[in-house]
């Protein structure tokens, strides 16, 4: 008799998974949609504040920063302090900077409250996936639960350009912040009535890793930050990027050695979760910048405003919801490698369609259409990537294995953006004005395909095939 599945089950007897799913859902989707709502609504914060051109990236660069730093640091802090404790500090936290941030009266201010945003966003991204993995069996309870998980990051990213595009002509750019306050009041509330604390590790944190993954990957995401604007060649984005060099390189040492490691390097020893990171870092790198580029696009070439923009979006956000919706069903069948192999393979057709976009194309055949395509590959790949990402977890390294996911997924975000604004200008040569965003918009769509084209390589060497094989020799074995 298995006496630990048997405890497992009984103790899960007990909670009430629909509201701790709700909860867990809810609270990321207030990560995903400030995110997404800053994007459309840049332009009024802007104006708004006196923000220099410069200056303005800061608004995104200081959130992507703290968030990208402290995200290993707050994964483990769920395993040792309790996960339910860390989703609460960090809602109180993000809700807290979202209230300073919609209040906001200076540049320094804005950046300050984005910075502790992120801070928040660092502890409770990991957290809701942590307890995600804990509350429900790996089986197709937990694909069923990780399928809403993943459709509703989706979903709330193209929400948020909607939302922050309405607000922003509407009302104001400021209540997409402040909406979070009876929001993040609510989820305290309920995570404390229905989530039950879960285990304490036994153990002290580990402070080396835990300072050296800090320094190191706020280091190299500031260094890519900082290309953007300063160039490769530029002595302050060289330092920073070296010194995230030696500082992850201790790092990883260091987890070799300690007794209870910030990021435990088994969770590599997976093929299965190793393909799933690496697909995920280039994943996200080639949709931050589909989203990015794509909305200065429709604003600078098509002419554009900032709620109509947003709309512009709908045909992906809808088709992204249908094909999440279906994505438990299509697993049962294919298998998770299959499924995800698709969904990269349609979101690859689609970039590569939607780059040859230029003056004078018809938004419903030239925009809307490879957006359709685009929508159902996420909607296809995000569920099984992070279904892939935690397969196989113990339930003690959870939060680790958690944060190890969320790292992939920011690390997309903040460096693949860095890349693809980097490659963009190359080749632009004497265009400007009118003629270079179609330009710049066409190659950073490229060099989107060209990633998500690397990924779907990695999917299926490491995570498609292996599990094929395996297949057709239990097929094998049983005739």
């Amino acid at each position: 008799m298995n006496t630990k599945g048997a405890a497992s089950q009984a103790a899960a007897s007990g909670l009430n998974k629909a509201a701790i799913l709700a909860i867990i859902l809810v609270s990321y989707v207030m990560i995903v949609l400030d995110t997404s709502i800053v994007l459309t609504g840049l332009p009024r914060i802007h104006q708004g504040l006196g923000f220099t051109d410069a200056g303005l990236a800061w608004v995104q660069s200081a959130y992507t920063l703290t968030f990208g730093g402290f995200l290993l640091l707050g994964a483990r802090a769920g395993d040792i302090l309790g996960r339910r404790r860390m989703l609460m500090v960090g809602l109180a936290l993000f809700t807290f900077a979202s209230l300073a941030i919609g209040a906001a009266q200076s540049v320094a201010w804005m950046i300050g409250a984005r910075a502790v945003q992120g801070l928040g966003a660092a502890i409770l991204a990991p957290s809701t996936l942590a307890l995600l993995q804990t509350t429900f069996d790996e089986g197709p309870e937990r694909t069923r639960a990780v399928s809403y998980y993943s459709a509703v990051a989706g979903i709330a990213a193209s929400v948020g350009l909607v939302l922050g595009g309405l607000l922003a002509d509407w009302i104001s750019w400021r209540v997409g912040f402040l909406i979070n306050l009876p929001i993040g009041i609510a989820m305290i509330v309920a995570a404390r009535r229905y989530i039950a604390e879960t285990e304490q590790s036994a153990g002290q944190l580990d402070i080396i890793g835990a300072l050296t993954s800090t320094v190191g990957m706020a280091a190299l995401v500031y260094g890519f930050i900082r290309s953007a604007d300063s160039g490769w060649a530029d002595g302050v984005t060289q330092a920073s990027l070296t010194g995230a060099a030696v500082l992850l390189g201790i790092f990883i040492l260091n987890e070799w050695k300690a007794r209870q490691p910030i990021m435990p390097l088994r969770l590599f020893a997976s093929r299965e979760r190793a393909g799933a990171y690496a697909a995920r870092t280039l994943f996200l790198g080639a949709m931050i910048g589909f989203f990015f580029f794509t909305t200065q696009y429709l604003q600078g070439v098509l002419a554009y405003g900032a709620s109509l923009t947003g709309m512009a979006f709908l045909p992906m956000t809808m088709m992204n919801f249908a094909v999440a919706m279906v994505v438990p069903q299509l697993t049962r069948r294919l298998g998770n490698g299959r499924v995800l192999a698709g969904g990269l393979a349609l979101a690859l057709f689609g970039m590569a369609w939607l780059s040859r976009a230029s003056f004078g194309t018809d938004y419903w055949t030239g925009v809307a259409l490879p957006m359709m395509l685009i929508g159902a590959g996420q909607g296809m790949t995000l569920s099984p990537l992070t279904t892939s990402g935690i397969a196989g977890v113990a339930s003690e390294d959870a939060g680790a294995g958690s944060g190890v996911v969320n790292v992939a997924h920011q690390l997309g975000n903040s460096l693949g953006l860095a890349v693809l604004v980097a490659v963009a200008v190359i080749g632009a040569g004497p265009l400007g004005g009118r003629d270079l965003l179609p330009y710049r918009y066409g190659t950073a769509l490229a060099a989107g395909s060209a990633m998500l084209a690397l990924a779907l390589l990695i999917v299926l060497v490491l995570i498609a095939r292996p599990r094929g094989a395996a297949q057709a020799v239990a097929n094998s074995a049983s005739a």
